[in-house]
């Protein structure tokens, strides 16, 4: 790695290790000191130049990626994606961190994609469907590695999006990167008292209904079956908030 992508030694002390490393690496994205496919220093070196545990450095690795700044490609590395708009709307993926902030996310999915899939039945071509398909089966071939799944599982939402011909519906999604999906932030299938291999075949169906009535071109059946799927972790995820909001008190 070239010098100028190396991080420095010294660091200000905060209450979240993590956030700064994030704080860090976004601002060498932002200024172009990493480019877009650059490769990120390993894991080992970035704990040997900032003194922190792997722990933390996974965690901020994981805050790239649910920005959509970087992704993680399995026993490859973790390459830059995008850089960053100095300005404009923005949600920070730093500030999705806790149940409520997932749920909220959720709101705002539902508001969107509800839609965005009934468009996608009326104008997807044969092309959009067969990419549709195609991030299905990878999301399911890759469903034993999280980060590997998260990118596949968002791969579908955003084609969804491209298939409706409606350039804003994809800029917001892309905006909004793989922040959107909840497994970046919780562990969802122990929050729903759900064994992983249980929630992952939920899911499978889920996607799978929505693919189906985007294929057979049926728009009401495909605002349905989005609904449902993404109400459905919304109710999961809620009841699990509600459980522990009442064991703190």
């Amino acid at each position: 790695m070239e010098n100028q992508s190396a991080l420095p030694r010294a660091r200000r002390k905060h209450r979240s290790l993590a956030q700064e490393l994030v704080t860090e690496l976004s601002e060498r994205i932002r200024s172009g000191l990493l480019k877009r496919g650059d490769k990120l220093p390993t894991e080992s070196a970035i704990m040997e130049e900032q003194g922190v545990s792997r722990t933390v450095v996974r965690e901020a690795i994981s805050r790239l990626q649910a920005s959509g700044l970087v992704e993680t490609r399995h026993g490859i590395g973790t390459f830059v994606l995008d850089t960053p708009s100095p300005s404009g709307f923005r949600i920070d993926p730093a500030t999705i961190v806790t149940l409520r902030d997932v749920l909220a996310i959720l709101e705002l999915r539902i508001s969107l994609e509800v839609e965005s899939a009934g468009l996608a039945a009326q104008r997807r071509t044969d092309e959009q469907l067969l990419a549709m398909r195609q991030a299905l089966d990878a999301l399911n071939e890759s469903a034993a590695h999280a980060a590997d799944a998260v990118g596949s599982d968002f791969q579908f939402h955003l084609q969804i999006a491209l298939s409706t011909g409606n350039r804003y519906f994809t800029d917001i999604m892309t905006h909004l990167g793989t922040s959107i999906i909840p497994r970046t932030r919780l562990n969802s299938a122990r929050l729903a008292h759900d064994d992983q291999q249980h929630y992952m075949t939920r899911l499978s169906r889920e996607h799978e209904e929505i693919y189906d009535a985007i294929a057979r071109q049926d728009s009401d059946a495909a605002r349905a079956a989005m609904r449902l799927h993404l109400t459905n972790s919304r109710e999961r995820l809620r009841h699990a908030h509600e459980e522990a909001e009442s064991q703190r008190a």
